[in-house]
């Protein structure tokens, strides 16, 4: 008897399990998706002292549902951005710029942090080159 008993709340509690887990898997393909068009990392190469370049990161959102970038940040002073303000629909393509002032002679690596609405809630652009007088 208590093996029976034992047996089925076992069952019982291994079903509550695999509707979790089904649950969960389900959730994770609902939402917005960010797909990068190219590269996450731009080089640049050599910079004229004195001038500012701009990389371009083209994406398309291939969820399901409205995608917000919600801030984007350049590592230090020297790297501002643009991003989307409004929404970029299921399907739909955006952008986000970075822009080195390159003031000052010698190799670069900056990160820019997009922080949206998307399962991993940010990606990591990199531009690099080197400034050159």
């Amino acid at each position: 008897m208590k093996t029976t008993i034992a047996s089925v709340i076992l069952l019982m509690l291994s079903g509550c399990v695999m509707a979790q887990k089904s649950q969960a898997f389900s959730t994770e393909s609902d939402g917005a998706n960010i797909t990068w068009d190219s590269t996450t990392t731009y080089d640049f190469g050599n910079v004229k002292k004195g001038t500012s370049v701009t990389a371009t990161f083209e994406f398309t959102n291939n969820g399901n549902a409205p995608l917000v970038v919600s801030n984007v940040k350049g590592s230090c002073g020297c790297t501002s951005v643009e991003y989307p303000q409004q929404p970029v629909s299921p399907g739909a393509k955006g952008s986000v710029k970075a822009i080195f002032n390159a003031s000052s002679i010698g190799a670069f690596n900056k990160a820019v942090t997009v922080t949206a609405n998307i399962s991993s809630k940010t990606v990591i652009l990199n531009i690099k080159g080197q400034v050159v007088e």
